[in-house]
């Protein structure tokens, strides 16, 4: 039996248990910290239910359920706390992203694992996807010359999650380069094989999201759900995506304000790598249906690799000769496939006979650029991006 410890068991938790257990049915949820063991039981695989022991803190988990791997999924402002006391352990850690919202947060994290003997395995799918995977072999074998240039971006169909339920809390998110561009900028990253240097970046907020809608508003009270295109009933008629539940209003004042703090409706990065490679990114968050897409454009002299998470597809474009070719990749895959990766990861991670793709340094690169990204949007400067190992 491989012993699992979960600190924070949501419904993304829930989710990783079970790829975690398809990896090795040997996988047994054994401890859990989280405050509302009612539900968390009844998140619980069946097997693990009944035997699952309940703590209220690191030390006390430890010392009585001796477990042999951790996840971690809280929400977003606790993952740095919690891994940074699961670093004195010599066990696996699935972490999940954001690692951290804050450089404070990122520095402390940084020196608790800089002698630890914690393994880590960052929740980051999308480096581990196929499509992904077959970027970074095309560019090692030379399809496309040296990269020097990517696109990256992101058209959120489901965007409204993170102004309609708890992400729109800024205190936990800090924002969507944090929550969300993480994950690409680790990817672009990977593809390029070298770190981003250096971030301009803007954010867009306020102008769809968010206003002066009470605080504590939600469809079921709003005298305007009739016509509102975010109300349950328009949702569901337009088939714009989104719950289809009754939820806070988008347009409400506690969603927060430019000027305090709130998550953006878009925002956009100029990246320079070490390498001296150029790229580009954007998120927007308002986008519906098929206007969904999430992709990669990698240019280097010879030719031009793109693909596209949501149409599964990669083209291989030479630039000196007439041709073009398109590989598909099987469809229906969780985060396109890399969850099953990461789980398989993680097993093997606890069993010692791989390493992980995805260690800690990845997590608190990307955390550097974001937080980058962040602070150019606020400051309209250009801004070095802390590198893993730099001295302060």
């Amino acid at each position: 039996m491989i012993r699992l410890a979960v600190i924070g068991y949501g419904e993304r938790t829930s989710w990783m248990v079970k790829c975690f257990q398809q990896a090795d049915p040997e996988v047994a949820v054994t401890a859990v910290i989280d405050p509302n063991e009612t539900l968390v039981r009844s998140r619980l695989p069946e097997k693990d239910q009944a035997s699952a022991r309940f703590f209220k803190d690191v030390p006390t988990l430890f010392r009585q359920a001796r477990p042999d791997a951790v996840l971690i999924g809280t929400r977003c402002h606790l993952h740095s706390p919690y891994a940074i006391q699961v670093a004195l352990y010599p066990v696996a850690l699935f972490l999940e992203k954001p690692i951290a919202i804050s450089m404070k947060q990122a520095t402390s994290l940084e020196r608790a694992f800089a002698r630890s003997k914690c393994r880590v395995v960052v929740s980051f799918p999308l480096r581990v996807t196929p499509l992904c995977v077959l970027g970074r072999e095309r560019i090692e074998a030379d399809f496309i010359g040296r990269p020097e240039h990517i696109l990256a971006v992101n058209y959120v169909p489901y965007g409204t999650c993170y102004f309609d339920g708890g992400y729109r809390n800024y205190a936990i998110t800090q924002g969507l380069f944090l929550q969300k561009a993480t994950h690409d900028f680790d990817y672009m990253s990977y593809l390029m094989n070298s770190p981003i240097t250096r971030v301009a970046a803007m954010a867009l907020k306020g102008r769809v999201f968010g206003g002066k809608k009470k605080a504590g508003l939600s469809c079921s009270k709003c005298k305007e759900s009739p016509t509102c295109l975010e109300s349950p009933f328009n949702r569901s008629r337009n088939t714009s995506g989104g719950t289809t539940g009754d939820h806070p209003c988008v347009f409400g004042a506690d969603i927060g304000t430019p000027e305090k703090g709130m998550n953006e409706d878009c925002s956009s990065a100029l990246i320079e790598f070490a390498s001296g490679a150029q790229g580009v990114y954007t998120q927007v968050f308002f986008s519906r249906r098929d206007a969904g897409t999430r992709g990669a454009t990698i240019s280097g002299y010879p030719g031009t690799l793109s693909f596209d998470w949501y149409t599964n597809q990669m083209k291989y474009v030479r630039h000196h000769r007439p041709f073009t070719d398109v590989t598909t990749v099987g469809a229906g895959m969780a985060h396109f496939g890399g969850d099953s990766e990461l789980a398989l990861d993680f097993v093997r991670l606890i069993k010692g006979t791989h390493s992980s793709r995805t260690p800690i340094e990845t997590g608190l690169q990307s955390v550097y650029a974001c937080l980058a990204a962040k602070e150019s949007s606020e400051t309209g400067r250009f801004v070095r991006v802390r590198q893993v190992g730099q001295v302060s």
